[in-house]
């Protein structure tokens, strides 16, 4: 049976992995033969990591020989800080953080405030109060579920 090249090179990315805390986040084949994989890891996923899962799937292409002469492009990093939340895991890993969610309905406004509880069908999180609201007013924690998130947003902190 004939698996094409995208086949063999994601059962690579799935060996790579095996036995550590990284996971894929998602595996994007442009025209050349250009494939950029992008991946996370429950504990961050660092430079060391990208290089080690880089150059074992690049021996396992080369020792494959799907392409005969190396006519191939691999890039392995982070979806970045930048790149919106799209797996359970990665709301999982982030709990603690900020997040900014963007609703599928749009007359729901945006939501901004501390990830405190990702469950399988939705997320808990604690809003930021508003200015106008003093300080000492208690406010509801908020769940959202999956099926309403258009975009889920890590807020970078300086």
């Amino acid at each position: 049976m004939n698996h094409s090249p995208q086949d063999i090179i994601l059962s690579y990315i799935e060996e790579s992995i095996i036995d550590t805390d990284c996971f894929l986040v998602s595996f994007k084949v442009k025209p050349t033969h250009n494939y950029k994989i992008y991946m996370d890891s429950d504990s961050g996923f660092s430079l060391d990591k990208s290089i080690k899962i880089n150059r074992f799937i690049r021996k396992k292409i080369e020792e494959s020989g799907i392409f005969p002469n190396g006519d191939f492009s691999l890039e392995v990093s982070s979806p970045g800080i930048d790149t919106p939340l799209s797996m359970l895991r990665q709301y999982r890993k982030n709990i603690g953080r900020t997040i900014e969610i963007e609703f599928l309905d749009p007359e729901k406004k945006l939501i901004k405030g501390e990830l405190i509880k990702v469950e399988d069908e939705q997320i808990s999180i604690q809003p930021t109060a508003p200015k106008k609201i003093k300080k000492d007013a208690p406010i509801e924690p908020i769940k959202v579920s999956f099926g309403e998130i258009k975009k889920a947003q890590i807020c970078i902190q300086f």
